[in-house]
């Protein structure tokens, strides 16, 4: 048996939850050792403006320039391949999972999620890449929750990400919902902002968000994996030890991994049990009218898909200049 009083706190952290590393930057990944690793348009852009990683971009550019195809049907291709790309490169140093993102843009549109979802997972399949291994990011929004259940039901692994209220997470449960992430930091940024309070980590609303999600899934029982994500400090990580998975940036894996401080397990099914909760039925009304009412949930949600689509857009101008 590890003697966890002997680790540093990232190896503690593993004892109790999956660690997952959220980054573009492949190359720095390898250190830490996480089992899987997440995505998303402003890690990829940050990503591909340095120098190391501009091959990637000549390369999507080359597989499609001639291929007959113009406009933005050619700018789509090249940006899915740059995406599958990265994808790859990440799939090559760790033993887990992948998640790639939908473009933002289609946040409200269940089709054009689900065609865009086919089109990721095909490419990942065409370069020999078991599609097991890859989760499609899909924002949570009544139209992205219900393009997910039917990926699913296709045998496409879907990240339901900018999850900021209960109500998201259980309608992601109910539509069986490989995973989702919930988000911590962007909770406490939006509650400082509006309080003016600072917060501990035992009062933190993005943890507490985290731990009535979870406390919910393993009280009724429901499969999907909760990881916890956008963390603003080591604090929050530690507090939520026992997270099935928590996806954690560089920065803070270095911290973790530089202290040797203990850390105890913080969820756990067992503790979960006890808790007095009510079961919540959710149908698109209560869906929409809960997520009225929770106005962090609804401007969190609705500004992380603006952001997302700044960047999204910033990447096609990239590769329209490279096309050019």
């Amino acid at each position: 048996m590890t003697d966890i009083s002997a680790l540093n706190q990232l190896d503690q952290l593993k004892q109790f939850t999956i660690v997952v590393a959220d980054i573009g930057d492949f190359q720095s990944i390898q250190e830490y050792e996480p089992r899987d690793a997440t995505t998303n348009p402003t890690l990829i852009l940050k990503a591909v403006e340095k120098p190391e990683y501009a091959s990637l971009a000549d390369q999507a550019v080359s597989v499609h320039r001639g291929s007959g195809l113009s406009g933005q049907a050619l700018v789509d291709a090249v940006a899915n391949e740059l995406l599958v790309f990265f994808g790859i490169e990440i799939l090559n140093i760790i033993p887990g999972r992948v998640s790639t993102e939908v473009d933002a843009r289609l946040s409200y549109d269940t089709e054009g999620t689900i065609a865009k979802a086919r089109e990721i997972i095909e490419l990942y399949r065409s370069k020999g890449i078991d599609s097991d291994r890859v989760l499609i990011k899909i924002a949570s929004t009544w139209e992205g929750i219900n393009a997910a259940k039917e990926l699913e039901k296709e045998g496409i692994h879907c990240n339901l990400t900018l999850l900021f209220s209960l109500v998201q997470a259980i309608h992601c449960a109910e539509s069986g919902i490989t995973l989702i992430s919930p988000f911590v930091g962007r909770i406490m940024d939006w509650f400082k902002a509006k309080t003016g309070q600072e917060y501990t980590v035992q009062d933190d609303p993005g943890v507490q968000s985290v731990q009535s999600i979870y406390n919910y899934y393993k009280k009724f029982g429901y499969n999907t994996e909760v990881m916890g994500a956008s963390f603003r400090n080591k604090g929050e990580i530690i507090e939520l030890a026992g997270c099935d998975l928590l996806t954690i940036s560089p920065g803070l894996l270095s911290e973790l991994q530089s202290s040797s401080d203990p850390i105890k397990r913080k969820l756990s099914v067992e503790s979960a049990q006890t808790k007095d909760l009510e079961h919540i039925e959710i149908t698109e009304k209560s869906f929409r009218w809960l997520m009225n009412e929770d106005a962090m949930a609804t401007e969190k949600t609705a500004e992380g898909i603006r952001n997302f689509a700044v960047d999204i857009r910033k990447l096609e101008a990239m590769i329209q200049d490279k096309l050019s």
